[in-house]
């Protein structure tokens, strides 16, 4: 089983950071031109997971490492509290509507995985409902792999000083205030049961791998994540599909 807490949340690739970062905008070159071959080729669709806690960098993984995409071929969606009418269907209701199409690439900012994680820590479901919510989230992710969506799913590993410091500095920054959320404090109170949680998914929903990705360090971060969305990128071996035209 993976332990969190014995897994760094910092990771020396032993060069400077700038050297890193001139590395990160060749890599998000790349991932932009294949991207055109995945809009072209409407193959596969890829989906891209991102969980963390609060001050993990998701935003950040989100902006920085599809720097150089077209927008066209890319939504983002950001999961908060279900509304009203989300809570009246079945929990994976208003996941299954924004998965990408074949061509596409999605991003999860937070995912269908809140609707374990938080209310195994805050308590207001039932644990048999919650239970049954793993094999619902594997049956789900088969059937989208199935279907031929390729899933990448991103734990962004920070440590809790590190995301102390982020968390004052959207209190002490002026640029950063519109970040700050008095219950990123209160959910930061529960940290050991998060983590817990987390651990309990990444062994039970392994359809589709997780990759834990330590995320102190924002530049790292995206290195970590960008080599592994270019490598995928690769493997669905993408092509320019042949000209249908008669007329030519």
């Amino acid at each position: 089983m993976i332990k969190l807490s014995e897994i760094n949340t910092l990771c020396d690739l032993g060069r400077s950071k700038n050297e890193v970062k001139a590395e990160n905008k060749e890599l998000a070159k790349q991932i932009s031109e294949l991207q055109t071959r995945l809009i072209a080729s409407e193959k596969f669709a890829l989906l891209v997971v991102y969980q963390g806690m609060d001050a993990s960098g998701k935003d950040g993984a989100v902006k920085d490492v599809f720097d150089n995409i077209n927008p066209a071929g890319l939504n983002v969606y950001s999961f908060k509290k279900p509304t009203e009418i989300e809570q009246s269907y079945d929990f994976l209701w208003r996941v299954h509507q924004i998965c990408p199409p074949k061509g596409m690439i999605h991003i999860f900012n937070r995912s269908h995985y809140e609707d374990i994680l938080v209310p195994s820590v805050e308590g207001y479901l039932p644990k048999k409902l919650i239970e049954s919510r793993y094999d619902s989230i594997n049956h789900f992710e088969q059937l989208l792999t199935n279907e031929g969506t390729v899933i990448l799913k991103f734990y962004l590993h920070i440590s809790k000083d590190r995301q102390r410091e982020r968390l004052l500095e959207r209190i002490n920054i002026r640029e950063k205030n519109y970040k700050h959320n008095d219950g990123d404090w209160d959910t930061r109170e529960k940290w050991d049961e998060y983590m817990g949680v987390y651990e309990t998914i990444f062994e039970r929903c392994q359809v589709t791998p997780w990759h834990i990705i330590p995320s102190d360090s924002n530049t790292i971060k995206v290195n970590h994540i960008s080599k592994i969305i270019l490598k995928t990128l690769q493997d669905m071996d993408l092509t320019y599909p042949e000209l249908k035209s008669q007329r030519f």
